[in-house]
C-alpha cells in the first residue's frame, strides 16, 4: 500500500486497551481476587480502555484514508516444518473502518451499561465480559492470517456464550447460551475445514500469500471428485459465516440469545459478532470471485434469510425479539450483497446497520427500564409523552431501518436492491424478489412495534395485564392467543430484579442520562453516516486494493454509472418501488394496529395455520431437536448400550473376569491341601516322565 507504514505499537494498543480493562474488572472486581476494586473503578477502567481503542482506531482510519497501511507480524508464536504461526495485523480501509465501528458501538454500550445494569450484582463481571468481547472482535478484524482470524472467531463465540448466559441461575439463559455455543460449533467445523483446505494446498496461513496463489488453487479439484477445490473451500468458509452471522438454517441461536441483558443484545447483534461472517467473506473476496457456485450458494442462503426471518418478526410480542428478527433479516441483505459480488455495499450496510440497530436495541432497553422490566409490547402504548428522548431516537432508528430517503439505511439498503437487480448468477431472480418483498415486511413489523409501543392508548399499569387492553391490543390478544411461549426472554430481568411491569397507577419515566446519551450519539450516525460516506465507500477509491471484483461481475460498475451523488439518489428513490413498498408497510401497520385492530384478528382467524407455522419458527427448533439432538441421543444411547455396556463392560471387562473365574474354578479342584494328594500327583508325574522318555533310553 502506498504511503507510510502505521506504528505497530499503536496498533497493538487498540486490542490490548480493552483487554487490560477486562482483566482489571474481571479479576480484581469480582470474588476471584476478593473484590479489590468497586463498581466505579470497574466501569471507569473498561470505558477508558474502549475509549483509547476508539481514539486510536479513528486516528488509524484517518491515516489509512491518507494512504497509510500496515501488514506485518507482531509476534511469531512458533514455526512448524516451515509453517509460520503468528500474530499479525493487516490494516487497510476495511479493517480500519471495522475497528472504528466496533469500538464506537462498544463505547456507547459501555456507557449505557452503567445505567442499565446499576441494580445487578454481576455489574463488574458484565463490564469485564463486554470489554473482553471488544478485544476478541478487534483481534478478528485486524488479523492478517487465518490463525489469528480463527482465534478471534472462537473468542467472540466463547464470550458471547458467557454473556448470553450472564444470569446463569435462570434455566432459559443456560439453554440459550448452550444453543448458541453448539450451533456456532457446527458452523465453525465448516470454517476450520475451509482453512485446512487452503493451508494444505497453499502452504500458508497468511492472507496475502494464499491470495497470491489463488489462480493456481482455482485450477485444482478436490481429490477423488470433480469439484473445484476453491468452491469447496469457499463454501466451507461460508458455513462458518452462516453460524456466526446467523444465516438459515444456522440462525436458530440468535433469537434465543435475547436471554442476555439488553446491552449485550446490542453489542452482539449490531456491530460485532454477527457481522464477523460478513467481514470474513469480504476479506476473502479474491477467493470467492473465482467460484460462481460459491457466490450462488451465498446469494440463495442470504435471500432465504432476508425474507423468511422477516416474516417471523411480524408475530413477535417481545420488544427485543422483534429487533432480533430484524437483525436476522438485515444480515440476509448483507449476505445477498456478498453473493452479488457487491462486497463494498455489504460492508457499507454492515456499517450503517451497526448504528441504527444498536440504537434500536438500546432504545428497546430504555423502554424496558421505563416499563419496569416488562418486555411485552401489548402492555405498552402512548409512551411518547413519558419518554421523549427514547421515542424520537427510536423513531429515527426505525426510519433508518426501513430505508427512508436521506437516512443512512436508505443508501445501503437501496444499493443492495439495485446490485441484485444487476446480478445474473443462479438464484438472482429469487434474491431480487426476496429483497423487494423484505422491504414491505421490514416496514410492517418495525412500525407495528413502534405504534404499539409509543402511540395509541396506554395499556400499562392495569391490574390484570392483557384483560384490560385497549382494542388495538385486544385484537392482538386474539391474534397471539397461542403465542405466549413465543417469548422465551419475556420479562428479561424478572429474576434479576424481582419484579416486572408497572403497578396500577404507575407511569413510565424517561431513562437516566447515561442511558439516553448513547441513544442520541447513535441516532446521529443513523441519520447522516450513509449520506456522508456512500460516495467514497461504494464509488470512490476507499476500498481500492482491498476488495476484488472479477471482470465478469458488473453490478458495481452499473451502479457507479447510475450514481450522481447522494441527493440525486434520494430524490430518484421518491418514485422507486422500494419506497412505495416501505410506505405501504408503514401504512398497513398504522391501519392494522391504530385504526382497525379487527384486521389482524381476521387474518389470525382465516390463516391460523400460517400463524402456527410462524409461531413455531418454521419448526426449525423442533426439527433440530428431533433429528440432530434426538439422533445424537439415539447414537449416544446406542454407543452406551452396545459399545460401553455390552462390548467393553460385558465382553472385555466382565468377560475376561468370567474366563479367569472359570479357569480358577477348575484349578481349585487340584489345590486340596492334602500331602498324600500332592505325593500321588508327583508319583503320576514321575511315571509319565519314565513312560515318555523310555524309548530314548533304549536307543
Amino acid at each position: 500500500m502506498a504511503g507510510q507504514t502505521l506504528n505497530p505499537n499503536l496498533l497493538l494498543a487498540v486490542p490490548l486497551a480493552p483487554l487490560a480493562g477486562a482483566a482489571i474488572a474481571g479479576l480484581f472486581g469480582t470474588r476471584f481476587f476478593g473484590n479489590l476494586v468497586g463498581r466505579k473503578t470497574s466501569h471507569t477502567v473498561t470505558i477508558l480502555g474502549v475509549l483509547i481503542a476508539f481514539i486510536l482506531s479513528a486516528m488509524t482510519l484517518s491515516d489509512v484514508i491518507g494512504g497509510a497501511g500496515y501488514n506485518g507480524t507482531v509476534y511469531n508464536w512458533m514455526t512448524v516444518a516451515g509453517l509460520k504461526l503468528e500474530v499479525g495485523f493487516q490494516i487497510d480501509a476495511l479493517s480500519a473502518m471495522m475497528m472504528c465501528v466496533v469500538t464506537f458501538v462498544s463505547l456507547m454500550v459501555h456507557v449505557y451499561t452503567i445505567g442499565y445494569m446499576a441494580e445487578d450484582e454481576g455489574y463488574n463481571r458484565f463490564f469485564s465480559y463486554i470489554s473482553l468481547f471488544t478485544f476478541s472482535m478487534l483481534m478478528l478484524v485486524m488479523a492478517n492470517n487465518f490463525l489469528q482470524l480463527f482465534f478471534g472467531w472462537e473468542a467472540v463465540g466463547l464470550v458471547s456464550y458467557l454473556l448470553i448466559g450472564f444470569w446463569y441461575t435462570r434455566p432459559t439463559a443456560i439453554v440459550a447460551n448452550m444453543k448458541a455455543f453448539l450451533v456456532n460449533r457446527v458452523g465453525d467445523f465448516g470454517f476450520i475445514l475451509g482453512i485446512g483446505l487452503l493451508l494444505a494446498y497453499a502452504g500458508s496461513m497468511n492472507y496475502q500469500e494464499v491470495f497470491a496463489k489463488r489462480e493456481a488453487l482455482a485450477a485444482l479439484t478436490l481429490p477423488g471428485t470433480d469439484w473445484m477445490l476453491l468452491t469447496v473451500a469457499c463454501i466451507c468458509l461460508f458455513i462458518g459465516a452462516m453460524g456466526k452471522s446467523a444465516q438459515f438454517p444456522l440462525h436458530v441461536w440468535l433469537p434465543d440469545s435475547m436471554e442476555g441483558p439488553t446491552p449485550i443484545s446490542a453489542l452482539i447483534h449490531a456491530a460485532t459478532m454477527v457481522t464477523a461472517g460478513i467481514f470474513m467473506v469480504t476479506r476473502m473476496s479474491p477467493l470467492f470471485e473465482l467460484s460462481e457456485t460459491a457466490l450462488s450458494f451465498v446469494l440463495v442462503i442470504g435471500s432465504i434469510t432476508a425474507l423468511f426471518m422477516g416474516f417471523l418478526g411480524i408475530i413477535q410480542n417481545d420488544i427485543k425479539r422483534v429487533v432480533a428478527y430484524s437483525t436476522l433479516s438485515q444480515l440476509g441483505y448483507m449476505t445477498v450483497a456478498l453473493g452479488s459480488s457487491a462486497y463494498s455495499i455489504a460492508v457499507f450496510h454492515l456499517m450503517t446497520h451497526a448504528f441504527f440497530k444498536a440504537l434500536l436495541f438500546l432504545g428497546a432497553g430504555s423502554v424496558i427500564i421505563g416499563m419496569h422490566h416488562d418486555q411485552d409490547i401489548r402492555n405498552m402504548g402512548g409512551l411518547r409523552k413519558y419518554m421523549p428522548v427514547t421515542w424520537i431516537t427510536s423513531l429515527l432508528g426505525s426510519l433508518a431501518l426501513i430505508g427512508t430517503p436521506f437516512f443512512s439505511g436508505f443508501y445501503s439498503k437501496d444499493s443492495i436492491i439495485e446490485a441484485v437487480a444487476e446480478t445474473h448468477i443462479a438464484g438472482a431472480g429469487f434474491a431480487n424478489f426476496a429483497v423487494l418483498a423484505g422491504v414491505f415486511v421490514t416496514a410492517f413489523y418495525s412500525f407495528r412495534m413502534y405504534f404499539l409501543v409509543f402511540h395509541g392508548e396506554e395499556r400499562f399499569g392495569k391490574a390484570h395485564g392483557h384483560d384490560h387492553h385497549a382494542p388495538a391490543a385486544a385484537a392482538h390478544d386474539a391474534h397471539d392467543a397461542h403465542a405466549e411461549h413465543d417469548s422465551d426472554a419475556h420479562h428479561e430481568e424478572e429474576d434479576a430484579h424481582g419484579h416486572h411491569g408497572l403497578a396500577p397507577g404507575q407511569k413510565p419515566h424517561e431513562s437516566p442520562f447515561v442511558v439516553w446519551f448513547p441513544l442520541v450519539m447513535l441516532a446521529i450516525p443513523s441519520v447522516i453516516i450513509g449520506y456522508l460516506t456512500i460516495g467514497p465507500m461504494l464509488f470512490g477509491k476507499f476500498f481500492n486494493g482491498v476488495i476484488f471484483v472479477g471482470e465478469n461481475h458488473h453490478a458495481m460498475e452499473k451502479l457507479g454509472e447510475e450514481f450522481h451523488g447522494p441527493v440525486a439518489m434520494a430524490l430518484h428513490a421518491l418514485t422507486s418501488l422500494p419506497l412505495a413498498l416501505a410506505t405501504a408497510g408503514v401504512a398497513a401497520a398504522y391501519y392494522c394496529y391504530m385504526i382497525n385492530p379487527r384486521v389482524p384478528a381476521w387474518f389470525y382467524d382465516k390463516f391460523r395455520f400460517v400463524h402456527t407455522l410462524l409461531d413455531n419458527k418454521y419448526y426449525m427448533d423442533k426439527f433440530n431437536e428431533t433429528v440432530f439432538a434426538g439422533g445424537a441421543r439415539l447414537l449416544g444411547n446406542g454407543l452406551w448400550n452396545v459399545g460401553d455396556r455390552t462390548l467393553i463392560d460385558g465382553l472385555v471387562v466382565n468377560g475376561s473376569a468370567k474366563v479367569v473365574e472359570w479357569f480358577s474354578s477348575l484349578t481349585r479342584l487340584a489345590q486340596t491341601g492334602y500331602i498324600y494328594h500332592y505325593a500321588f500327583v508327583m508319583i503320576l508325574g514321575i511315571l509319565g516322565f519314565l513312560v515318555y522318555f523310555l524309548p530314548f533310553w533304549h536307543a
